[in-house]
């Protein structure tokens, strides 16, 4: 018999299938501190929270017989999952349980932004009749970026379509067939930004997502566009967008989400009469909150009857030989993945991972994980974990094929990741560990090289042509960025080649514009390693 504690408020309904089930009993005591949590974990086998119980390192350890933790919602920031990871304990959460929530509120925004709705009902209840300021736009034969079309911006899209809007769709990993499947139509940002009517933002916050869109985009956005962002604050550049708004560019916007919150009382969007604004609904409805605690208790379950899972956040554990010769190579799976996502720029539809040498002889899955959590969280930031990223990856229709061969050449491991993209423009990265030099990158596509995956590169595309490196290592030194370490690679003399700058800094993208502009380069892009 399994014995489950509830040591925050959930309602029956959530957590029903624990309770109905005859090898489980749930015994539900709110409000204990950590001394009495600690005195009694000893006896439950999962423990369920929500945001109020912090599970520490200290109750983790006290709780012999913990095989799981289910936290009822997305954020497990009051969980130590480092912890839990080191006694074996699963972390579960339930990032599926708030999709539909958030997405009706996203489109609650958008027919309150198309129809002027809580500026009419100020008015109308602040005793004025005003027929002639609040004139509407229908959504009918409209056409609305997405963009972002994971879970929720599908969602989205799907209700749009009902509502006889015409879809443009982008998203990293969307691809052509599963655009046509979604009966979408695929899109760039520029054109969503230059084509739509309105816009939504589905998109975590990630280095590459922080204000893309910005003065930039507004400079050349069509005229009359009106903006949703319920996603995550900081993906719209919030200045530039009440510029936007003041100049015309904007006709409205509807924020559920702020960079900073709750945002300072002189906040530009709370006195500007074109944008609406809500305190971070998009989760708040009776149902998300029954939704969550259901899916956790049930994955609580699987755990507890050792069935299949899924939404782990943290890795499960692993048989200490394996985990010993795989160890070394985790931080360079994950760079080697995150290399390749940055290098891509077509949707990926297959990732081609190859291991070769004395790797071939273990169970290289979690080396896997790590790997794919790499390419996705280029793109989908803190959203992916080593234990969501196949589920995550499946859910875009990302087909993952790991092949093991027991020779390598010239090296004693040797870890390659292919990004496979129906455009035929597959890019390859591989990497190993080298005695006294550690991580290194030893292949490019077609070209070897030797770097180290770390910090800020430039790579550079060019002709191979005398004079090109002095040119390059000259305009760096004008706009004052140091190169620390410089790799060429060639198949063939005057024929395409690879240039790979390690510099000391973030290189400004005006700098990236100025290379490509020299003579004989091709493309220069920035490669960021942690």
């Amino acid at each position: 018999m399994f014995k489950v504690l509830v040591s925050d408020p959930i309602s029956d309904l959530g957590i029903q299938k624990l309770m109905d089930a005859e090898d489980v009993v749930v015994v539900k005591q709110t409000g204990l501190s950590e001394d009495e949590l600690v005195a009694i974990i000893g006896e439950y086998d999962a423990l369920l929270v929500r945001s109020q119980t912090r599970v520490t390192e200290r109750i983790l350890t006290a709780g012999t017989n913990l095989k799981a933790v289910g936290r009822a919602g997305v954020g497990v920031d009051n969980i130590d999952l480092e912890a839990a990871t080191k006694r074996g304990v699963v972390v579960i959460n339930a990032p599926d349980g708030n999709t539909i929530t958030t997405c009706e509120h996203t489109f609650a925004m958008l027919m309150a932004l198309a129809r002027h709705i809580p500026q009419a009902y100020a008015k109308t209840i602040g005793g004025t009749w005003d027929r002639k300021t609040f004139l509407g736009v229908e959504l009918n034969n409209k056409t609305l970026g997405v963009l972002g079309m994971g879970r929720i911006g599908s969602e989205v899209a799907k209700r749009a379509k009902a509502f006889g809007m015409n879809i443009l769709a982008y998203d990293p990993f969307l691809t052509q067939e599963r655009a046509e499947k979604m009966e979408v139509t695929l899109a760039s940002v520029n054109d969503i930004i230059q084509n739509a009517d309105f816009m939504t933002v589905h998109t975590p916050l990630t280095p590459e997502t922080r204000h893309m869109i910005s003065r930039p985009q507004f400079e050349v956005m069509k005229k009359g566009m009106r903006i949703i962002n319920c996603a995550r604050g900081g993906v719209i550049d919030e200045l530039a967008l009440v510029e936007a708004i003041d100049q015309g560019i904007v006709a409205g916007a509807a924020f559920d989400v702020f960079e900073h919150e709750p945002p300072e009382s002189d906040h530009p969007f709370l006195s500007h009469p074109l944008i609406i604004v809500t305190p971070h609904l998009g989760a708040s409805t009776i149902e998300a909150q029954e939704n969550v605690a259901i899916d956790v208790s049930e994955e609580v379950l699987h755990i507890l009857r050792n069935e299949p899972f899924k939404n782990a956040v943290n890795i499960p554990p692993v048989a200490p030989t394996v985990m010993k010769k795989l160890q070394p190579y985790f931080s360079l799976g994950e760079k080697l993945g995150s290399f390749a996502a940055q290098i891509t720029t077509k949707a990926v539809s297959e990732i081609h991972i190859d291991y070769a040498g004395d790797l071939s002889d273990v169970d290289t899955l979690p080396l896997t994980r790590y790997i794919l959590k790499g390419v996705l969280s280029y793109h989908l930031g803190n959203e992916v974990n080593i234990v969501n990223c196949s589920h995550l990856a499946k859910s875009r229709d990302i087909n993952i094929v790991v092949s093991k061969a027991p020779k390598t050449k010239g090296f004693t491991n040797l870890i390659s990741v292919t990004l496979k993209t129906q455009s035929d423009q597959d890019r390859l990265v591989a990497g190993t560990l080298l005695q006294g030099y550690g991580e290194r990158i030893v292949l490019l596509d077609k070209f070897p090289v030797d770097i180290a995956p770390e910090g800020h590169q430039i790579l550079i595309s060019h002709n191979d042509k005398p004079g090109i490196i002095g040119l390059v290592g000259t305009l760096l030194g004008k706009n004052d960025v140091n190169i620390a370490s410089m790799q060429v690679g060639r198949t063939l003399v005057g024929g395409s080649a690879l240039m790979i700058l390690t510099v000391d800094k973030a290189v400004p993208k005006d700098v990236l514009i100025q290379l490509v502009a020299l003579q004989e380069i091709n493309t220069a892009q920035e490669i960021i390693l942690n």
